[in-house]
């Protein structure tokens, strides 16, 4: 299943609503690195995935416009140990 996800720049975090629940991922962008400070997704809507969703559009979108990453945040840092191909990002 495929989740709108969206890049609000202007308050820095990617968010997407599932039954109701907002559900977002926070960052700081310092020049070219992104910190990502937080991942919140709902306790009635968790366990489906949607931490790893908002993660992976972040990293994604750091790859494309050629940000570098502080994963700050725990499931961030354990969501990059976990898919190697993204460790290249980490400032």
């Amino acid at each position: 299943m495929s989740r709108a996800i969206e890049h609000n720049e202007a308050r820095q975090r990617f968010e997407c609503t599932e039954e109701g629940f907002l559900c977002v991922l926070d960052y700081q962008l310092s020049g070219t690195v992104m910190t990502i400070t937080h991942t919140g997704v709902p306790q009635a809507v968790g366990g489906r995935g949607i931490a790893a969703d908002l993660t992976r559009h972040a990293l994604d979108t750091a790859r494309s416009r050629g940000w570098k990453l502080r994963p700050v945040c725990s499931y961030a840092a354990a969501y990059i140990k976990r898919h190697p191909e993204y460790q290249d990002l980490v400032a």
